[in-house]
């Protein structure tokens, strides 16, 4: 396979761990660079951006949602598959909250860790042919741009993914729980105020300088993108 192989980043303050985690995946066709703790992992993903990170949640020092949530805030999009011993909803939310993509919780099967690695690097590239415009907005998902009016618009990772959601569904509502599916992948029926709390980040950078809504509330069911133009509805 040669400079075709997918490299992952394994994170964790367990040798033991690191090692059989290693083992196992360069048999599985992975090539694997290791870290032992938060401040390492970071030092690794900046210098030799990896193609997958497998992030222990509970480490001294930097945890693993830790290293998560900084990556995120430096708009590294990097697949993140988040270990922890502790089988709590509360610690997976956390870790998905922090922009983990994926959750495997210790004691698990090697296959199960490869299969779910490999599912998160299949999704992982952006369809090119995914340029959405509606109305004044215009997402280009290959470069992960935005434009309003012909304004760049900088966002998260987050909210691009869900302005993009909506977009793709112009003119249709979606409720919480389908946005939380398709934007976070997990419908975890706690956390449907996640997403008012992205539409409300999203509104205010999309309404900058007095722009009319295009996220529009359905109240008791969702949320709609619908564009009628710069001044309507002001």
């Amino acid at each position: 396979m040669g400079g075709d192989r997918s490299r992952v980043l394994v994170v964790d303050d367990d040798a033991a761990i690191r090692r059989s985690l290693e083992r196992g995946l360069r048999l599985s066709g992975f090539a694997v660079d290791l870290a032992d703790g938060g401040g390492p992992a970071l030092d690794m993903a900046r210098r030799t951006p990896p193609d997958a990170i497998v992030l222990d949640v509970s480490m001294p020092g930097l945890s693993g949602i830790d290293v998560c949530r900084t990556l995120r805030e430096e708009d590294d999009d990097v697949p993140v598959l988040m270990l922890s011993a502790l089988d709590e909803t509360a610690d997976r939310i956390a870790g998905l909250q922090a922009g983990g993509d994926d959750y495997l919780v210790k004691p698990f099967a090697l296959q199960e860790l490869v299969l779910r690695l490999q599912a998160l690097l299949r999704r992982r590239p952006p369809r090119e042919t995914d340029f959405v415009r509606v109305g004044g907005l215009s997402l280009d998902p290959g470069a992960r741009t935005v434009s309003l009016d012909g304004r760049q618009l900088e966002l998260t990772r987050r909210e691009f993914e869900l302005l993009h959601v909506l977009a793709r569904n112009a003119g249709i509502v979606l409720s919480r729980d389908q946005l939380l599916d398709r934007v976070w992948g997990y419908d975890f029926d706690v956390r449907t105020d996640a997403v008012d709390t992205f539409v409300s980040y999203l509104r205010r950078k999309l309404e900058a300088a007095g722009r009319s809504r295009i996220v529009h509330t359905v109240r008791g069911v969702g949320f709609v993108l619908r564009d009628d133009g710069p001044e309507a509805g002001r």
